[in-house]
């Protein structure tokens, strides 16, 4: 027995269901248009602000700590220049930990050190070189420099440290200076100075170098990069220099 199919039926079924799919894709296409819409135009300031934030970095450039001298000019507290072994973590090929391992065989890394580089490496943006060790020796620096090319990412920079001439005489009154621990770093970002100190690590305990701290902290400078989506420096867009200060205290 044959079927004798309607034609005109089966061609209003068609119709009817290209309508409701045409009218699905108008639909669609008319949400992608207000999406388009929203984040172009309504968005537009805000998520270009942050492309841009993705783009560039500020990488502040500490100031040297100023000089303290007496009324006569003698220096009673400087700052001197030594080694310091540095790693920039975006730089690095091999997993951080072993490349770390590696170089405690070629320079005496003790745990502190893998501590307090890990604390600082969490403060900071993966281009930007944290220190490992610091005060290295002329032997270790040698040595590091004939298995430089192991080690990509790492690499030997000269610091300033702090230096009294005079060692404990006025000590009590010229103070001293050491790494900011928790409660300062709390004040300091509660502070409309909290900008200034970007990238400081020391701060005035006592005497003239706790009283004097704005002074001789100077203004610090900052450098513009431009980052590549990897974190990476790719140029130097913009750069302020740092302002150091000189404090004479007379006695």
């Amino acid at each position: 027995m044959r079927v004798i199919r309607d034609i005109e039926s089966d061609l209003r079924r068609f119709r009817s269901r290209m309508v409701v799919v045409t009218g699905a894709i108008l639909v669609l296409f008319g949400l992608l248009s207000l999406r388009l819409f929203y984040l172009q135009v309504v968005r537009y300031d805000e998520l270009n602000a942050q492309a841009e934030n993705n783009r560039t970095a500020i990488v502040p450039i500490v100031p040297n700590r100023g000089v303290i001298m007496d009324r006569n000019g003698i220096v009673l507290a400087t700052n001197y220049s030594a080694y310091t072994l540095e790693i920039t973590a975006s730089k690095v090929v091999a997993p951080l930990e072993e490349v770390i391992e590696q170089l405690a065989g070629v320079i005496d890394i003790q745990p502190r050190d893998k501590r307090r580089f890990k604390k600082q490496l969490g403060e900071s943006k993966s281009f930007e070189s944290v220190p490992i060790r610091n005060r290295l020796t002329d032997e270790e620096v040698a040595r590091f420099a004939a298995q430089r090319y192991r080690f990509p990412g790492v690499e030997i920079r000269a610091r300033l440290f702090r230096n009294y001439p005079y060692n404990q005489l006025a000590s009590h009154v010229i103070g001293y200076i050491g790494r900011i621990n928790q409660a300062e770093k709390g004040k300091i970002e509660e502070s409309d100075d909290a900008g200034n100190y970007r990238g400081t690590d020391y701060i005035g305990k006592l005497g003239v170098e706790q009283s004097y701290e704005k002074q001789l902290h100077g203004t610090t400078g900052v450098q513009e990069m431009e980052t590549s989506a990897g974190g990476r420096a790719v140029r130097r867009l913009n750069s302020s220099q740092a302002v150091l200060a000189t404090v004479w205290f007379c006695r």
